[in-house]
């Protein structure tokens, strides 16, 4: 992700810069970030940063800005420029023979020129081509799915990834068969599955331009016949369904961009591999039907539920915890009641599925999961006295493979942990979806609840059942909530956070970012609308009370 250094020089900020070095190199660098830097560099400059300096403190001292100049060079940035005319009148003929020795792009602007000018060009300019690859990679997501959806072929999803990377690409199944190929290399495929003899390397870590993509880490790179390409293995259901196989002519091919493209193959022909495959389907839908029996029905764990357990993979004497999630996507909510709202969630429940299988494998923990009515339900095996940081665990992986993979994703869970005998799994699903419903109706999505941390809400909930409550709430809340929607203020959320630092007001302000005359201006307020003191312990309770039963959105304002 990123810009060449071609695009930065070609800038209207940079019109006046001299590019002294590393003109051949201009098209190759990428440039991810930019800053200013003066000396010292020790580890403050990244790799692929575009660095800006004024060089002083190194005006008298050329052997120190030589050495500055060195350790910008070894720090992995992209491009050094220069601000001359003041501390720095000329950049030094040494340390231009060392970016030149060091291929090195090296920049000299005028003194004249603002250094945040720059950055934000430079910045816009990053942005905008971020947003575009972003844009292109989840358009590509989605023809793929829709082309999976719709019935097509592995050779039409090949025809798709090919038009958007423009690398010779292949697909080989676990009996060794190519099932598609868009230029790639028959001679190649051919000695991989042994159909031919040929010499064949595989490097213990493959040649990629950067390694932050989490898909660098899967991938396998070959030498066959002195020939080079790649590899990834396309998983579904937990099986091995075959091999993703592409020639790039260089390493640097494989940008940001297009390992985005090859993560949206891949995932569509796991897609293709599930869908082709009757019996695992089927497997599949037993499966779900006896999870979801688990969580909704009332059930002992009899021998046969047991044995039947057992029959579908699962071994129902460990210790589970229950997780269940609401997820919500902006392309869902506007096709609310387009066709198309139900081949986007049958997509996204896939790759949800795929990154609890992904997690579990990990983790090495056991997992049962399955959808209902928008809901993902999982059991994942836990310690009975570790349960939430083994939970907290699984969902960081899943939620963060997610958020690399799909854009405007939200999600909401609920966690509960039955121990004991009897219902266990209906117990455990019942609390999880208890502590997933107050969270929402509070706070929406964007956060996970475990059962024990609802119990005052629980015991809230039930007071909303008697209509004096809701009546005597209603009076003292009205007021505030008026105010706030008239005056656009947040009168409520002041009082909340003023009661979470036990009414300090300094440390109240400071949460709030506020000046501590505007917070206490806002309590008095708070008192003259409700005609509560909140320096009165009982009144203070009383209009927190209130308030914690209004944000369960449990009766109208």
């Amino acid at each position: 992700m990123g810009i060449a250094m071609q695009d930065v020089v070609q800038l209207n900020i940079m019109e006046e810069a001299n590019v002294i070095t590393g003109h051949n190199h201009l098209q190759d660098t990428m440039v991810e970030w930019v800053s200013v830097m003066e000396v010292p560099v020790e580890n403050f400059v990244r790799k692929h940063e575009f660095v800006l300096t004024t060089g002083i403190g190194c005006a008298d001292d050329p052997a120190l800005f030589e050495k500055f100049v060195q350790d910008v060079i070894h720090s992995g940035a992209s491009a050094l420029t220069i601000s001359t005319g003041r501390h720095i009148l000329d950049v030094p003929e040494r340390v231009v023979e060392l970016a030149e020795a060091s291929n090195f792009i090296l920049i000299d602007i005028p003194w004249k020129v603002r250094f945040s000018d720059v950055i934000q060009e430079v910045i816009d300019a990053i942005n905008r081509e971020n947003e575009w690859e972003r844009l292109k990679a989840e358009e590509l997501r989605q023809q793929l799915t829709d082309c999976v959806l719709s019935g097509g072929s592995l050779k039409d999803i090949l025809a798709l990834l090919h038009q958007n990377i423009k690398i010779p690409v292949a697909i080989s199944d676990q009996r060794q068969i190519v099932r598609a190929n868009y230029e790639f290399d028959t001679e190649v495929i051919d000695v991989l599955n042994g159909h031919a003899n040929g010499e064949i390397q595989k490097l213990d870590k493959p040649e990629v331009p950067l390694d932050e993509h989490p898909l660098y880490h899967h991938l396998d790179q070959y030498y066959v016949n002195d020939k080079t390409c790649y590899e990834l293995s396309i998983f579904s259901n937990d099986k091995k369904q075959g091999y993703l196989l592409f020639e790039p002519e260089k390493p640097e091919d494989l940008s940001w961009l297009t390992m985005n493209a090859l993560e949206h193959g891949l995932t569509a022909c796991a897609l293709y591999f599930l869908t082709e495959n009757a019996i695992e389907t089927t497997e599949i839908r037993l499966k779900d039907n006896f999870i979801l029996d688990l969580a909704k029905e009332k059930q002992e764990l009899t021998t046969k539920i047991l044995s039947k357990g057992e029959l579908l993979g699962y071994d129902l004497a460990k210790s589970y915890a229950c997780i269940v999630g609401d997820f919500r996507t902006i392309d869902l909510e506007e096709h609310e009641n387009d066709r198309s709202m139900q081949s986007s969630l049958h997509s996204l429940n896939y790759y949800v599925q795929k990154e609890i299988t992904h997690a579990s494998q990990q983790l090495n923990r056991k997992t049962m999961s399955t959808f209902d009515d928008g809901e993902v339900i999982i059991f994942i095996e836990t310690d009975d006295f570790a349960y939430q940081e083994n939970v907290n665990h699984f969902l960081d992986m899943v939620e963060r493979r997610l958020h690399d993979q799909l854009t405007n994703l939200d999600f909401a869970w609920g966690v509960g942990f039955h121990r004991g005998d009897g219902n266990v799994f209906y117990e455990s699903y019942q609390q999880a979806r208890t502590a997933l419903d107050i969270h929402t109706r509070q706070y929406g999505f964007g956060e996970r609840t475990f059962f024990e941390e609802t119990r005052v809400n629980r015991l809230l909930l039930m007071l909303t059942k008697d209509n004096q409550v809701v009546n005597h709430v209603q009076e003292i809340l009205k007021p505030l909530v008026e105010y706030d929607q008239k005056r656009k203020t947040d009168l409520i959320q002041t009082f909340m956070t003023y009661q979470k630092y036990k009414g300090n007001v300094s440390q109240t302000a400071r949460a709030l970012n506020l000046h501590r005359q505007s917070l206490l201006y806002r309590l008095r307020n708070i008192e003259k609308l409700t005609k509560l003191s909140l320096v009165d312990a009982d009144d203070s309770f009383l209009l927190e009370f209130s308030v914690r039963l209004w944000m369960l959105n449990q009766f109208k304002d």
